[in-house]
């Protein structure tokens, strides 16, 4: 959209916060950068240019904006409902590959050289990979400045910056202010927000609090040390509306017992991540939603966040979605009743497939309950203070030696869960960010046991597709059947082609029709 210099304009003057992270205008006078729903007085059309991310902004020499906080702004849509080699690399930029790999790593996975990626990103989003990266670190090192106590030196390397003078270099080149500086300014702002009992942060902002931080990791034996005294306590923006009905109610009434519950109004879970493990506590609210982290090691900080969005779908565009599937007369007041649904998705894609297989023709009941003696029998322990949550959710390789004639499952389901865990464990499947969706869609059906169903609700809750669909499942075609639609799947389908790019949307809808605990908020 940011070739499109008249739709800008439109977009800076009236303010529109839907367009958020979809663009960021540079101001050439001043060597600012804004999100376009910035509150100061739009600029002279001459003097705007339009960037499609932070980096590309950051890469021009501009500096971004300390009053709208562009840096802060959600995530852009289009990299979530594309599939290609662009957007798959900034799902993985954005689940810090490059931090973990570097840009080799990142070339590597996705079967590209260097120089095409390089080539690629530069081309369409005005930045490199390392660049991106960069972006990402800043954002994380302000967000470490800004909400906790930590010392300079720890957050630098938190952040994944490889040495002190370059973040020092970074956060002044970024921000116009040392790291000292906005710790100053953060402070002064929580001052005066104490003093006229107002809030931190603006509702766009990622950070709030934190209440202590710790750099130790796992343990030898295997377990993980508490993670309370690590947490920090953020805010999560997302384009409006949002419906939290079906996006939480999902999560809790399918919570796998040790591993995720409803407490205190907010969904909580145990996450696995690359350099210790974390708990946190998400909780809706109407212009954010609420983040509680506690890490045993901080430089998973801006992996959890980005696993978190992608759990959450808060980098959808629901205002586009809507649209389209409102067009259609005999859905539009499904939407019109309850805009803004967003699709329930994971922080785990090889775990959500186990879980996928073990929810087989079976109750949410039953499948909870398969799931949790997995995790009881092969999930690593965790300590929990502040709940009832006791394990990470075991991986493929833990799982790889597992015993069928332990699995309380019908003989064909054991093998379609064996052959699963197998390919996973030894890379013959790969499901996560950077995954082609059309190819995993033809490996999974390849599996023993794994039928349109399977594999289609792992394309929509694991990889993210949004056009994934589901015609042939009770609960959608007994919807279609109150609504007036279709009800055989061959039919359905080509009615849906007029919901595309967005079926999976439209899948909640449809499922909203049915009086599941799915699609409630927990008392």
């Amino acid at each position: 959209m940011h070739t499109d210099t008249e739709r800008c304009v439109r977009a800076v003057r009236s303010k529109d916060a839907r367009f958020d992270g979809v663009f960021f205008t540079a101001v050439r006078t001043t060597r600012i950068y804004c999100r376009p729903s910035c509150p100061a007085v739009p600029p002279k059309p001459e003097n705007m240019e339009f960037h499609p991310t932070v980096a590309s902004c950051q890469r021009a020499g501009f500096r971004a904006c300390k009053r709208c906080r562009p840096d802060t702004s959600p995530g852009s849509p289009h990299w979530h409902v594309r599939a290609d080699a662009v957007a798959r690399a900034v799902r993985l930029i954005q689940d810090g590959v490059v931090d973990r790999e570097g840009v080799p790593g990142l070339a590597a996975r996705l079967g590209y050289s260097t120089r095409q990626i390089e080539r690629q990103l530069l081309t369409e989003l005005g930045a490199s990979p390392l660049a991106l990266a960069r972006a990402q670190r800043a954002q994380t090192a302000r967000l470490l400045i800004e909400t906790t106590a930590m010392p300079m030196a720890q957050i630098a390397f938190a952040a994944g910056f490889s040495s002190i003078r370059t973040f020092n270099d970074t956060v002044r080149e970024v921000f116009a202010l040392t790291p000292g500086e906005l710790r100053a300014r953060a402070g002064s702002h929580a001052d005066r927000s104490r003093a006229d009992g107002s809030h931190v942060n603006s509702p766009h902002a990622n950070g709030s609090r934190a209440e202590g931080s710790r750099l130790d990791g796992s343990t030898p034996d295997g377990s993980h040390p508490p993670a309370t005294p690590g947490t920090i306590t953020l805010r999560l923006p997302f384009r409006a509306p949002l419906n939290p009905s079906n996006l939480f109610g999902h999560l809790a009434a399918t919570a796998v017992p040790g591993v995720e519950e409803w407490r205190d109004g907010a969904y909580r879970r145990t996450l696995s991540l690359p350099y210790g493990y974390g708990i946190v506590a998400l909780a809706p609210r109407p212009d954010h939603v609420l983040c509680r982290l506690s890490l045993t090691d901080p430089r998973d900080l801006t992996i959890a966040i980005s696993r978190c969005r992608r759990l959450l779908d808060l980098d959808a565009d629901p205002v586009a979605v809507d649209e389209q599937l409102r067009a259609d007369p005999l859905l539009a007041p499904l939407v019109d009743a309850g805009p803004g649904r967003r699709v329930p998705r994971t922080v785990d894609a090889a775990e959500f497939a186990v879980r996928a297989v073990l929810g087989q023709q079976v109750s949410t009941a039953a499948a909870r309950t398969h799931a949790a003696r997995l995790v009881a029998a092969h999930g690593v322990p965790v300590e929990d203070p502040e709940g009832g949550l006791t394990h990470l959710f075991p991986t493929p390789e833990a799982l790889a030696g597992l015993d069928p004639e332990t699995l309380a499952l019908p003989r064909s389901r054991r093998t379609t869960l064996t052959t699963l865990v197998a390919a996973l464990s030894d890379g013959s499947l790969a499901l996560g960010p950077e995954s082609d969706w059309a190819e995993a869609r033809a490996r999974l059906l390849a599996l023993p046991g794994f039928g349109p169903w399977t594999t289609e609700v792992i394309a929509m809750r694991a990889l993210g597709d949004p056009d994934a669909f589901l015609p042939g499942d009770l609960g959608v075609r007994r919807a279609a059947q109150g609504l007036g639609l279709p009800a055989t799947p061959a039919a359905l389908t080509d009615r849906a082609a007029r919901w595309r790019p967005w079926r999976a949307y439209a899948v909640q809808y449809l499922w909203a029709t049915d009086d599941h605990p799915i699609n409630h908020l927990p008392a």
